[in-house]
């Protein structure tokens, strides 16, 4: 059941992301926002796929980056770095808000407490890890999606996109697991290598559909 479920998370985020694509660039800032929370948010449950344990927030992850891609392909590179800026202030923002919904003292009827204390006492640690990683590797995804750009100009965005978000992929689990998640999860390496893999995985169902960007996008 994961395993379908999985690929059927995949489809959504890739018709969610045409969708935003296709509204305009706010609306794929917006997005990329949305999907860097999620990931945050969803990260510290763990599923079990094809025999390992791994997180459930990778599809998010990618979603993300892809976004901040077709932002930068469409849009340019100072659009991306926006909204990068923007990704942070909103990250930081959910974790502000996470500890003021902690802070208040439940009343003798309420039953979400102990749910919300579970979810969101992990938000500073994983936010402060995510924060740094996430700005270390969008400038490197930044940079490096400029200058396969300028480098390989005639190489379709699918294949540049893709190269961009693998490198940046093996930066981000790599560094985001020891730092966020080292001691809440199973097996660490099994985090990294799984996810990895499937983030891999992704990439490659991914790649096709943004050869059809082209006809979503609106530049106006």
């Amino acid at each position: 059941m994961n395993e379908l479920l999985f690929f059927l998370h995949v489809g959504l985020i890739i018709a969610f992301a045409l969708g935003a694509l296709r509204l305009g660039k706010e609306t794929l800032v917006a997005w990329v926002c949305i999907q860097s929370i999620l990931a945050n948010v969803f990260v510290i449950k763990q599923m079990d796929f094809l025999g390992f344990t791994i997180t459930c927030s990778d599809v998010f992850a990618i979603g993300a980056i892809l976004g901040l891609n077709l932002i930068q392909e469409y849009f340019g590179r100072e659009s991306a770095k926006k909204t990068t800026s923007i990704c942070l202030f909103f990250m930081l923002f959910f974790t502000v808000m996470s500890k003021m919904q902690l802070l208040y003292v439940p009343s003798k009827y309420d039953y979400a407490q102990s749910a919300y204390h579970t979810i969101l006492s992990p938000a500073a640690r994983i936010l402060f890890a995510s924060l740094f990683t996430f700005f270390l590797v969008q400038k490197i995804d930044v940079k490096f999606f400029q200058y396969i750009r300028e480098k390989l100009p005639h190489y379709p965005l699918a294949l540049r996109s893709a190269l961009t978000i693998v490198l940046s992929q093996a930066i981000d689990t790599t560094l985001f697991s020891f730092l966020g998640l080292y001691g809440l999860v199973s097996s660490i390496f099994d985090i990294i290598l799984i996810s990895f893999l499937i983030k891999v995985l992704i990439i490659l169902m991914t790649t096709p559909l943004v050869l059809f960007s082209k006809k979503m996008v609106r530049t106006s």
